[in-house]
């Protein structure tokens, strides 16, 4: 094995570490966002309920678990790419995290997810629903990259 291809191997298991934290770090702001608001951001099912419904054909029954897994596999996965990137273009970890999470937002959440038809479309919601979206991921970009730097550092 070549020392980039260990370099790159080692970025992403941090990014995966990070990706993970990134995760529960914006599951947990959702969660306090939601209660200081009385209630859901969107009022509708969440995407990654969607996703895992449509993609896995899950039942009825467990649609909650399943969209709970279908965010912490795809925000883990994408901390992996995260990570294995960092490696090869530092570049792309500038800003802290905050760039990768400000581009996720925009590419997944306003644009993806919409096309796929697991939301409405961005003009539909409410400008405080695209302000918890983006501080949503801006907290994924920063505790990913944050946890990334640490779990690399140690490896």
């Amino acid at each position: 094995m070549t020392r980039k291809t260990k370099r790159v191997l080692k970025g992403t298991v941090a990014g995966l570490a990070g990706g993970l934290a990134g995760t529960i770090a914006m599951t947990q702001f959702q969660n306090l966002w939601n209660r200081m608001m009385g209630g859901s951001s969107s009022g509708g099912e969440p995407a990654t309920v969607k996703a895992a419904v449509r993609l896995f054909h899950v039942p009825k029954d467990r649609k909650k678990t399943a969209g709970q897994i279908v965010h912490y596999s795809f925000g883990a996965l994408n901390g992996a790419m995260y990570g294995a990137v960092a490696e090869v273009e530092p570049k792309a970890s500038m800003c802290a995290g905050t760039l990768f999470g400000a581009t996720l937002f925009v590419v997944v959440d306003e644009t993806l997810v919409p096309l796929l038809g697991w939301s409405k479309p961005p003009q539909d919601y409410p400008l405080t629903s695209h302000l918890y979206g983006f501080a949503s991921h801006l907290i994924y970009g920063l505790t990913t990259d944050g946890v990334r730097r640490a779990v690399r550092s140690a490896l």
